[in-house]
């Protein structure tokens, strides 16, 4: 097997851990690198998933690295060709959207900063909470192309949809197709005319109620979840998600993802990230992919690209 190039996860929490994991097991990459603030954290979960390769089969090089605030440490990304983001903090009780905001602006800003400095030619994918602003606030501080910043939300909603589907029907999640744009919860667009199962249009196999009663518990998914645990938040499905998204870049597969990425005039939308199909490969985003929309779902993305365009204003004023 040819290995290539190097993928660093910046954040080494359950999520960045896990992707970091997902990434070297693929075992495509040369290297990949894991980092984080916490000492001895990303050098840690390093030598254990490398205590792995005997077991798993693989050879990719597992490397981690504690970094400072003053971007001590952060030249062991130098020449990553994708860099995921997963660094920042979680919500916690009596914190309001904006209070995370403003925690989560100062961590991405620092970090988007060191990835400019050191790994300048990368691809970014944006995890980071919340992920629409992320995103925004990603591509504007590092000044790369839009085509090099994306964000991860699309996929995680669309493969949540599907497994509720399949739970629903008791069928293979594999003869699931479903399909959400827009945007992570509320502003988030179930889109049922690419729905279906074994190619039988969903709308022909559930009520619309049902339908609408699945597509609320995808926009409830993260906080079900969170309910469940107490105490952190989903990780398994969100890593395979990035992962994905990662490994489509790094074998410039054309594959058509639902990804959050700059949208400049598709659907009649413009100036926004937003939650839309687009083809990935080794340059990032190739182009958004536009599909054949029923006029009720055209006018909830382009809704929904509004609420989105709102609340990346806000990064603007801190």
């Amino acid at each position: 097997m040819t290995r290539t190039g190097k993928v660093t996860v910046v954040g080494a929490g359950f999520y960045g851990s896990t992707t970091a994991q997902r990434l070297a097991e693929y075992d495509i990459f040369d290297e990949v690198v894991l980092t984080d603030i916490i000492e001895g954290k990303p050098e840690g979960l390093a030598l254990d998933m490398s205590q792995s390769r005997p077991i798993e089969g693989f050879e990719t090089k597992v490397t981690g690295q504690t970094t400072g605030p003053e971007g001590e440490g952060y030249e062991a990304i130098a020449g990553s060709d994708i860099v995921v983001i997963t660094a920042g903090l979680p919500r916690k009780p009596g914190m309001s959207r904006m209070d995370l905001l403003g925690v989560n602006t100062k961590i991405v800003r620092n970090v988007t900063e060191q990835i400019v400095k050191h790994a300048p030619e990368a691809v970014l994918i944006v995890v980071s909470n919340p992920l629409d602003e992320m995103t925004a606030l990603t591509a504007k501080v590092s000044g790369f192309p839009a085509h090099r910043v994306m964000g991860q939300a699309g996929m995680l909603d669309t493969a949540r949809f599907s497994y509720f589907v399949a739970e629903r029907l008791g069928v293979p999640v594999g003869s699931v197709r479903t399909l959400t744009l827009g945007s992570h919860g509320d502003t988030m667009v179930p889109v049922p005319s690419a729905c279906s199962v074994d190619g039988k249009p969903l709308t022909d196999l559930l009520p619309d109620a049902d339908i609408q009663a699945l597509v609320q518990r995808t926009r409830d998914g993260g906080a079900e979840i969170n309910g469940l645990l107490k105490t952190g938040s989903a990780y398994y499905a969100p890593s395979a998600a990035a992962a994905t998204m990662a490994r489509a870049v790094a074998e410039d597969t054309g594959s058509v993802l639902p990804v959050c990425a700059w949208v400049d005039g598709e659907y009649g939308i413009s100036g926004v990230y937003l939650g839309v199909e687009a083809e990935i490969g080794r340059a990032g985003v190739r182009r958004v992919v536009e599909r054949d929309l029923t006029e009720q779902e055209l006018a909830s993305l382009r809704e929904a690209a509004e609420a989105v365009r709102a609340k990346q204003a806000d990064i603007a004023t801190l």
